[in-house]
């Protein structure tokens, strides 16, 4: 009887320790010159790519930068420390696909990249609309989830002002 006593004590603190939610630091807060934008992650579905992200989110690698591109009713990227597209993180990972996740609608996050299609590194983008074209092509690895009206309103030039996790 003492043990179970002690196994579910020992539930309840770990349960209370990240307080019941198993999603902790699955969501991404873009605060930008236009306002504020989440997106959640899809961590199980594309464990490298989100992986990647929130170790450049957690270093600070965003912080500051600003949207270097901008197509009206395609996407808005950021992510380039460059601000012109020919730039990146030092770590690059490969092309990770997952067959749930589509650019089906505005608010899509997907990892930019170069021709190689195991090139991503820091560059990603936000769908401005259904993107069919770009599937199985480009990893989809968020979903804005607050701020759509923000994200539309992006345009070129526009900064990241902070990127944390919540």
């Amino acid at each position: 009887m003492k043990k179970i006593f002690t196994f579910i004590l020992l539930i309840i603190f770990v349960i209370g320790c990240n307080g019941g939610n198993t999603m902790k630091n699955d969501t991404v807060v873009l605060e930008t010159s236009k306002g504020m934008i989440k997106f959640k992650l899809f961590t199980n579905e594309a464990p490298i790519t989100t992986t990647n992200f929130k170790n450049l989110v957690e270093a600070g690698f965003y912080d500051g930068l600003t949207f270097h591109r901008y197509v009206e009713g395609f996407v808005i990227q950021g992510g380039d420390p460059n601000g012109d597209g020919t730039g990146g993180s030092e770590e690059q990972i490969d092309l990770e696909i997952h067959p749930k996740l589509r650019h089906s609608k505005a608010g899509m996050v997907a990892m930019a990249r170069a021709q190689d299609p195991n090139s991503a590194s820091s560059q990603f983008y936000i769908t401005l609309a259904k993107l069919k074209d770009l599937d199985d092509r480009y990893a989809v690895f968020g979903e804005v989830t607050e701020g759509l009206d923000v994200a539309l309103q992006l345009r070129q030039g526009d900064v990241m002002e902070k990127v944390y996790l919540e």
